[in-house]
């Protein structure tokens, strides 16, 4: 019998064999997948310090440790960035990757999507490993995008898509559509003007794919009623919401418990300070003259003068100390120009605003992160968040421009752009 149970247990043992190899391996690939970057100056875009030589430790997705004395565990890949300026990946709040006004008119939802996979690995290769995709993508175009994204087909940002905008009869329309018999709205808005509409347009478009929330609020704008349902549905569901509005509508969306103004026009100094006080986030959408003229065919005089609303729109939330998100709002390529380097040549406007670059950094990075509610994961280099890592050879905290020349980038422990 003993004989007998010897034989059973060596049994069990040789059919133990094959897994215990694959738990080796297991283990092999683990250690074989951790990373230690050596960073000459690292940045702290939330408070604007930089600490020299430090070391990060990466394990597959995830930061484990940072400090000048970490030890680099054996057979750790070793990324030598000792001669640069390293920071968590960019974030772009106000984006339309799946979009390009003069060229897309007549485009099927499959040519916008492949649009918007261009688009999110151009934007990635430059250092923005975030981006809030705020609507306008044909049908649900970006969300299977992100889809794609996250399976792993191809690589790209951390995507945020709203989806189909939800705005008020009429919005949204076709130009020139005032007949009762013309169509009220085009693909990728929903119109909605009740607080039962509203919150099934909600439903809906979390339901098609959306997850993050835009609301169009103009002619005529919604109450603060409408808003706090729009607001609550989406918190319900576990998604913000951004809410393109100006004028005299931006105080119900304050009020009403937005997460985000998009663009903000013609704001008073008491909407200012009712942003500040209830924590809204102003995501300043700052077409240039030049970007005016190609994405909507503005005259010279028109662009400059839209151009001028936008800059005032800026300086003065920037002084009021309203919080603000990088969102440039592209939705077309300046000439030689990718949509990244587009995006990026509105910064000359920060710039021109009075902003200092610690600002200007802290809005493309530390803000979108609080605003997309992902700054306990994303954002800052530091243990258990992910590893969405850039790095530039000149420092922007002197010289944001310097942004034009990420050299490096990480997005979630994988290298896209190697040193």
């Amino acid at each position: 019998m003993k004989h007998q149970n010897a034989l059973t247990t060596q049994n069990k043992f040789i059919r133990l064999i094959p897994f215990l190899l694959i738990l080796c391996l297991s283990n092999i690939a683990v250690a074989s997948s951790s990373v230690a970057i050596l960073a000459g100056h690292l940045i702290d875009p939330a408070t604007g310090k930089i600490r020299d030589n430090q070391i990060i430790l990466i394990n597959d997705e995830t930061i484990v440790e940072v400090g000048g004395k970490a030890d680099i565990p054996a057979g750790a890949k070793v990324i030598d960035l000792s001669d640069a300026w390293v920071m968590p990946g960019l974030m772009n709040a106000h984006a339309h990757l799946a979009l390009d006004v003069a060229h897309f008119k007549g485009k099927s939802t499959a040519y916008r999507a492949l649009l918007g996979a261009y688009n999110a690995s151009i934007v990635l290769k430059a250092g923005f490993t975030t981006i809030k995709d705020i609507g306008d993508s044909g049908n649900y175009a970006m969300a299977d995008v992100r889809r794609g994204i996250d399976n792993g087909w191809f690589p790209g940002p951390t995507i945020f898509d709203a989806g189909d905008i939800i705005a008020p009869y009429g919005n949204g329309a076709p130009p020139g559509t005032l007949s009762p018999e013309a169509p009220r709205s085009r693909p990728g808005y929903i119109q909605a003007d009740t607080v039962d509409e509203i919150r099934k347009a909600v439903r809906r478009t979390v339901f098609y794919g959306a997850n993050t929330i835009k609301i169009l609020s103009e002619n005529p704008t919604y109450s603060e009623d409408e808003i706090r349902a729009a607001v609550n549905e989406a918190e319900r569901l576990g998604v913000r919401v951004s809410v393109h509005v100006g004028g005299k509508g931006v105080t119900d969306v304050i009020l009403g418990g937005a997460h985000s103004v998009e663009h903000g026009l013609f704001m008073t100094d008491k909407q200012r300070s009712l942003m500040k006080k209830h924590g809204v986030w102003l995501v300043p959408t700052l077409f240039s003259p030049e970007h005016l003229k190609v994405a909507k065919g503005s005259s010279d005089k028109r662009a400059e003068k839209v151009a001028e609303i936008l800059f005032d729109t800026l300086q003065r939330a920037h002084q009021a100390g309203v919080k603000l998100a990088f969102g440039p709002d592209i939705i077309a390529d300046l000439p030689d120009k990718d949509r990244a380097e587009t995006a990026l040549a509105t910064l000359s406007i920060w710039t021109a605003a009075g902003i200092p670059p610690s600002d200007i950094l802290r809005s493309m990075i530390t803000e979108p992160a609080e605003l997309l509610g992902i700054e306990n994961e994303r954002g800052a280099i530091k243990a258990g968040f992910k590893a969405d890592i850039i790095a530039t050879p000149n420092n922007p905290l002197e010289n944001i421009d310097a942004l034009g020349g990420v050299s490096f980038v990480m997005k979630e422990g994988a290298v896209i752009v190697a040193p």
